[in-house]
């Protein structure tokens, strides 16, 4: 490879690809993160909240709930479970509404006496009404004699934080997964094809886009896989859907039994509805945990016949009314929108020109990936959030400071290289002035001597003249090294006078320091500084140099690492012959232990002025560095 390719690949690399290294680290270690599942309760809690903020919604009036409470169970006889002759009563006069769909909530595997036979004849004259059995442990099964088509189990798969997310619409039966036509439908489902049927005239066929599917005509319900959206390794047994909860407290309108048996009700509250019987009474378990509805009483919790009610809602909601069924984007979708927004935060971080303008990009970058996604998540897509806020802020962090590292380094650099070329400069301007001086006169005289062309007289004439000018070069570079001794020059390349008074030299370190281009000296909101003079000062150049760069390198070191400052106090204090120098900030610092330029100019001082250096970290927050000698 020709050495110019080779100097342009360096120069590349160097320049473009090192200093987003980190962001694309950053990255990385998100998706790592992801894939093993240690974002998945974040991003369930995320779509909990997109799901509470959507804009609320009206009562869904083709669901209702016959919630038998504990003043039904104790007109019912007091006991539980309710005797078969209460129930069967209680669905006799829900037929005489006419719902179009009914659904037995509570489970009737064994008989309760008074009433059984009573019981079996209303199932039996009632082809509409879809019975619950429970097929994951522990189980229990519907009514003997019960047709298939008129069950539906009740299970429901919960997350990790056991709250509910997902539902069912059918899974095979655990016992009995060799036989085809053991599979087995959810309650929800059952109660949505009875209510379609009658009223759409549809029923329930396989997907189309997704074969192991379900849809209703053209509505098909997207299924979930182990890894869909924030998942990761779900329980993939069966067919699960994510559920879109109403937002509304109140979704649902409830009767109780006895509204049913006086028959305060508006009958057109039932005719042609899905009615589901359950119990509503907190005193019985079967309450289920969800935080995606907002105004719950309790808090984050609903009985299972809610939720039995929300799943049918959402079915016949997004079949009657086209309501969104949330859906998921592929893996591979994913990951490629998570790695886009790990390079907008990196490529603002490269290409922002000061911290200011940076938090203004990567908050504008944050709003709008929030806003993106809750629109998207409105029109019924669920997009990972959290892994994209884990890729766009610490990506954005980590090539800023490498960025920033990389500026002042190569500032320090751009300064070293300005001295050498000026060192060389002087050392070729020196050199000229003696070629083009001595030189020249000593080379007259070597060439004459061997010619034998020169007098004594001219010799010593020449001598004298040689002596002069080299006398003359010397008293010229004293000069320059005595303008360089009483000057000091500032990271900014301004040069002030080393005899000025060293007070006065403080102010001016003072004010130019401070308006240097340093991350946190924007954040100074007070700023307080005062140099008394000292008297009877006896500090040579050098000493006051040392000084001045222990002053310049203590608010540099505010300026580079006290994050979160507000305040600077800068003072210096005479007092009984001692000069006290202290640089005070509320920021958070640098660790006391570590040993900067600021700490061996400190040491320094110590040596030089024999004084007493003091850097330390302030209770609750801040840092103190301090300089005292005997003037």
């Amino acid at each position: 490879m020709p050495n110019w390719m080779r100097t342009i690949i360096q120069k590349v690399t160097t320049r473009r690809i090192i200093p987003i290294v980190p962001g694309i680290v950053v990255i990385g270690i998100a998706i790592v993160a992801r894939l093993a599942g240690l974002l998945q309760l974040l991003e369930l809690k995320t779509f909990d909240l997109f799901l509470r903020l959507r804009p609320p919604e009206s009562m869904d009036e083709r669901i209702v709930i016959i919630g038998i409470n504990s003043a039904d169970i104790a007109a019912m006889g007091g006991d539980y479970p309710i005797s078969d002759r209460a129930i069967a009563e209680l669905l006799t006069i829900l037929k005489e509404y006419q719902p179009a769909a009914i659904g037995l909530n509570p489970r009737r595997d064994l008989p309760v006496e008074p009433g059984n036979n009573q019981l079996k004849k209303v199932f039996e004259e009632s082809p509409n009404l879809i019975v619950a059995e429970k097929i994951l442990p522990p189980r229990f099964y519907a009514p003997p004699g019960i047709p298939s088509e008129q069950v539906g189990f009740t299970d429901y798969p919960f997350d990790a934080d056991y709250q509910a997310r997902r539902g069912f619409l059918g899974m095979p039966d655990p016992q009995e997964l060799e036989i085809p036509e053991a599979y087995k439908f959810s309650f929800a489902l059952q109660l949505a094809r009875v209510y379609l049927q009658e009223i759409n005239r549809l029923s329930v066929e396989e997907g189309i886009r997704d074969s192991d599917a379900m849809r209703f005509e053209t509505t098909e319900f997207p299924r979930l896989f182990p890894n869909s959206g924030g998942y990761v390794n779900a329980d993939g047994g069966g067919v699960k859907i994510l559920l879109n909860y109403r937002n509304n407290p109140k979704s649902f309108r409830t009767l109780s039994f006895s509204d049913l048996k006086t028959g305060n009700l508006n009958p057109d509250w039932l005719r042609d509805r899905v009615a589901i019987i359950g119990i509503v009474d907190p005193n019985f378990k079967g309450t289920i945990d969800t935080s995606a509805i907002a105004g719950l009483n309790p808090p984050g919790t609903m009985n299972g016949v809610e939720y039995q009610a929300h799943a049918v809602s959402q079915m016949i909601s997004a079949v009657n009314e086209n309501r969104t069924l949330l859906n998921v984007r592929s893996e591979g979708e994913e990951y490629l929108w998570i790695v886009a927004w790990g390079m907008c935060g990196i490529l603002l971080g490269r290409y922002t020109r000061s911290f200011k303008k940076n938090l203004i990009g990567i908050g504008l970058a944050t709003t709008a990936l929030i806003s993106v996604s809750y629109v998207l998540f409105l029109e019924g897509w669920w997009i990972p959030v959290i892994p994209a806020l884990l890729v766009l802020i610490p990506s954005n962090f980590a090539c800023i400071t490498v960025s920033y590292y990389d500026k002042t380094m190569r500032a320090r650099i751009s300064e070293r290289q300005q001295r050498i070329d000026e060192r060389q400069h002087l050392i070729e301007r020196t050199f000229n002035i003696i070629h083009n001086g001595p030189l020249q006169t000593l080379a007259s005289i070597l060439r004459r001597t061997q010619d034998k062309n020169l007098s004594q007289e001219r010799l010593l004439l020449d001598l004298q003249n040689l002596n002069r000018e080299i006398r003359a070069i010397g008293d010229r570079l004293e000069g320059e090294i005595l303008t360089q001794e009483d000057s000091l020059y500032l990271g900014s390349q301004l040069k002030f006078d080393l005899n000025q008074p060293i007070h006065e030299l403080f102010y001016q370190v003072y004010s130019i320091t401070l308006e240097r281009d340093l991350p946190y000296f924007e954040n100074l909101k007070i700023k307080s500084r005062n140099f008394d003079p000292i008297l009877n000062c006896n500090l040579n150049s050098e000493k006051k140099r040392v000084l001045c760069q222990f002053l310049e390198e203590s608010l540099l070191n505010v300026g580079k690492h006290a994050k979160n400052v507000t305040c600077l106090w800068v003072t210096g204090a005479y007092r009984d012959g001692f000069y006290t120098l202290r640089i005070k900030d509320n920021g958070s610092g640098i660790h006391p232990k570590a040993e900067g330029r600021g700490t061996q100019q400190g040491k320094k001082l110590e040596k030089q002025l024999k004084g007493k250096f003091k850097r330390e970290s302030l209770n609750p927050r801040g840092f103190l560095c301090e300089f005292t000698w005997l003037t």
